[in-house]
């Protein structure tokens, strides 16, 4: 194992060991603050909801969490990439898919291992389990006991069951292959498929490509010995389906002439030469992790006609399992449903496809760092953090469940329903899972000032090894060795200690920038020199001089202490009179802007204009859709007091200047934040009807003090604060951050680098 390769093991551990065990829990969804909380909740109030399920056990889903509740469950015989390990090792693995589950389509999960490796003791079990979920989601069991135990709870259970590891790539895959066939300019029944693998996913894949409209006769599937023949003996009744009478005995000789590949077997097994003897505009879905059975380099290099997915994300087109099962599930609870059955799946694929043809919200755009993700070879499938999959995938399930009969629930304002999904998207943080992988897509090369507090280089070696940022470290170098080798940390990575007399040179060729950019305000040539001692002057020098492309910096010292030398040396944006900060706070109603939480004290009309236009344009670089309140305490001049009267004079300049920003108030936070309130109360506000995303506070002391106190006291994870109006892409740290809070502003750093770097990029085209 190399060192890296520990480093990241030890990291894995520690995540999964601290602050907590696991990586879910259980937490209340009702008051129980009062002992008559407590006794609604328990004895004796508990009794009324327990007599109404007793009367009809359908009201479980009225008066418990069943409705909402799946249960993941394996005996750990099958684990992806480490195979049969026991129930116990399995449970991490569960506890993850729980973890997807929630935070994709907000469903609750109970993991579940089971000490058996016999079918029927694992079917009692589970249905012995039954009564209590809405759902039941088989994972990592081994084929073919895998077959027969989904088989029986489906025909036994009155709720979904659905074993994902068979299913869940299979729907993916059938929306890729529906989308792929199409860019080959051929038809469903006539495209020749070849599948490389015989278990339980190859065997579902293939059942529902038919469903999709391949024709059964066209299809060969291999396994380890070969072609699977109908003149081969002793084959299973899954495998028996899939024999074919054609005269072909092993991957080369099948693969001729075909038309799509689909390999769900081992790495490199699919030759170049292979890939050459297959039919114009071939589909190869290389589907082995982490190695496909052709790489994708090589496919592409082969043959600059193929249409080509794989299970990775570091290329197009990965056929994720995460696109299908949490909006399936979702859909399938959301009516009650008794199963999910082929319809359901059918529906899943089709909304998939569908949703890979229309255009592209920029916000994944910018997720993924694309200019314009386009329908076409390299895009044929919705990337998992596409916000369109919550309110697609699941009603197109909920609607195929109704119309297929299995659903409980015949009736819904389908409309309703995409406004309930949609608030259920809220309190996750998959935009800083996007923010991560946009800086990733082009990492920059960042400052750390501070790099000889350990946790600040912890940080930087995240940020290395996630291809994240190129480091640069400054600060004593015998201490940052030291410390480097400490958490080995073994990259070759620059260092710089602008103390030393060897970087003397590179020193004065700063200090000289710095005096003739400050000789006329005080600066001497002696005082340039002096400063530029001092880190964050070099730091700060390196990015002006485009030594680096950003800088952080803040760990140790005071926010303004810090914020003084860039400003003296990299300056503001023109027409930026004060800069400001904001916060975004990963909130239960999704991510919500702070500002200004870190520099102006008492912004004035003007200033708190200025500071909504910068909160608008940084948003946007986010890749989201900014709806501002300017906040007070009081509602649409409601008060007379100045601190209240200045708001709204704020909001009257950016109506007259930027009529086309989503921006009012001023506005009681409660208002803002309640879209019910807001809408009854003020229907003339340009915010009635909108989810606010960005709160812009009259004060520091206000904005300061709510995000910290909602930092503290819910638990909300904060990125920031974020400085608005530099020139030149610098972000300073709270005193004393978290390494998970500096590699989540290193991130910020690198993408508002790529952002300054396109934008520059456009000016002078």
């Amino acid at each position: 194992m190399s060192r890296m390769k520990e480093s990241m093991r030890r990291e894995a551990l520690l995540y999964h060991a601290k602050p907590r065990p696991g990586k879910i829990e259980v937490i209340p969804t009702k008051k129980y603050a009062t002992q008559r909380d407590l006794s609604l909740a328990y004895s004796p109030g508990v009794a009324e909801p327990c007599l109404e399920i007793a009367k009809d056990k359908n009201n479980a889903y009225k008066y418990t969490n069943k409705g909402n509740l799946v249960a993941v469950i394996s005996n750990g015989t099958a684990v992806l990439g480490l195979g049969d390990i026991g129930p116990e090792a399995s449970k991490p693995v569960m506890e993850g898919k729980g973890l997807l589950f929630k935070i994709f389509a907000d469903i609750d999960v109970f993991d579940i291992e089971l000490d058996t490796t016999d079918p029927d003791a694992f079917i009692q079990t589970v249905k012995h389990l039954a009564p209590t979920f809405g759902g039941i989601n088989l994972e990592d069991i081994k084929a073919p006991e895998a077959f027969e135990i989904e088989k029986r709870l489906k025909e036994e259970l009155d709720i979904p069951v659905m074993h994902d590891d068979q299913h869940g790539t299979a729907i993916i895959s059938a929306a890729a292959l529906l989308n792929a066939v199409e860019l080959a300019g051929k038809k469903m029944n006539e495209v020749q498929v070849v599948v490389s693998g015989a278990g339980a996913a190859a065997v579902s894949c293939a059942r529902l490509y038919i469903a999709s409209g391949v024709n059964p006769d066209n299809i060969v599937m291999l396994d380890s010995k070969g072609v699977i023949r109908k003149d081969r003996e002793n084959l299973s009744a899954e495998k028996l389906e899939f024999a074919t009478s054609k005269d072909v005995h092993q991957l080369d000789d099948a693969i001729v002439g075909a038309d799509v590949f689909v390999g769900l077997s081992i790495g490199n097994i699919f030759s170049p030469e292979m890939l050459l003897n297959m039919a114009d505009n071939p589909v190869v879905f290389a589907m082995a992790n982490p190695d496909p059975e052709i790489e994708y380099e090589l496919a592409v290099a082969t043959r600059e006609d193929v249409i080509m997915a794989t299970g990775r994300s570091d290329h197009p087109n990965q056929v994720n399992n995460v696109l299908g099962f949490p909006f399936i599930f979702r859909g399938a609870l959301d009516v009650r449903a008794k199963a999910i059955n082929e319809e359901m799946k059918m529906a899943a694929v089709r909304s998939l496809a569908a949703l890979a043809k229309e255009p592209v919200p920029e916000q994944v755009n910018i997720a993924y760092g694309e200019t314009k993700l386009v329908f076409g070879r390299d895009y044929i499938i919705p990337k998992p953090f596409d916000p369109r999959l919550i309110t697609r995938v699941p009603v197109a399930v909920a609607k195929a469940a109704i119309e297929s009969g299995v659903a409980r629930i015949e009736e819904m304002n389908w409309e309703k329903y995409k406004d309930e999904l949609s608030a259920r998207m809220g309190g996750d943080s998959k935009l800083i899972k996007l923010l991560l992988n946009r800086a990733r897509t082009n990492a920059k090369k960042v400052v750390f000032a501070e790099a000889d507090q350990l946790d600040v280089l912890k940080a930087a070696q995240i940020s290395y090894e996630n291809g994240i940022a190129i480091p640069v470290l400054l600060g004593t170098e015998e201490v940052i060795r030291q410390n480097m080798e400490e958490i080995e940390f073994d990259a070759d990575i620059e260092i710089i200690d602008p103390k030393d007399d060897k970087y003397k040179e590179i020193r004065d060729n700063y200090a000289h920038h710095l005096w003739l950019a400050r000789r006329r305000k005080g600066v001497t040539e002696f005082d340039a020199h002096r400063l530029m001692r001092d880190r964050n002057y070099f730091g700060a020098m390196m990015v002006q001089l485009g030594d680096a492309d950003g800088m952080i910096s803040g760990y140790t010292r005071s926010y303004p202490s810090v914020l003084r030398p860039v400003l003296q040396v990299v300056g503001k944006f023109d027409g930026v009179n004060k800069v400001a900060t904001a916060n975004l706070m990963m909130t239960r109603k999704g991510p919500l802007f702070f500002a200004d939480t870190a520099v102006n004290i008492d912004p004035t009309a003007q200033e708190l204009a200025n500071i909504a236009q910068m909160t608008n344009y940084t948003m946007k670089m986010f890749g989201l859709d900014p709806v501002i309140a300017m906040v007070s305490y009081s509602n649409f001049g409601s008060a007379k007091d100045p601190n209240a009267v200045k708001v709204r004079e704020a909001v009257e300049l950016l109506h007259e200047s930027n009529p086309d920003m989503v921006v009012d108030g001023e506005v009681q936070a409660d208002f803002a934040l309640n879209m019910e309130m807001l809408h009854k109360n003020f229907p003339h506000s340009k915010l009635a009807g909108k989810k606010v995303n960005a709160l812009v506070f009259p004060n520091i002391a206000a904005a300061n003090s709510t995000y910290k106190l909602l930092k503290e006291i819910n638990n909300v994870e904060s990125i920031g604060p974020i400085i608005l109006g530099l020139r030149k892409p610098i972000h300073i740290l709270q005193l004393g951050a978290s390494v998970e809070e500096m590699v989540n502003m290193v991130a910020v750093v690198v993408v508002d680098a790529q952002e300054k770097e396109y934008r520059a990029s456009q000016e002078n085209s």
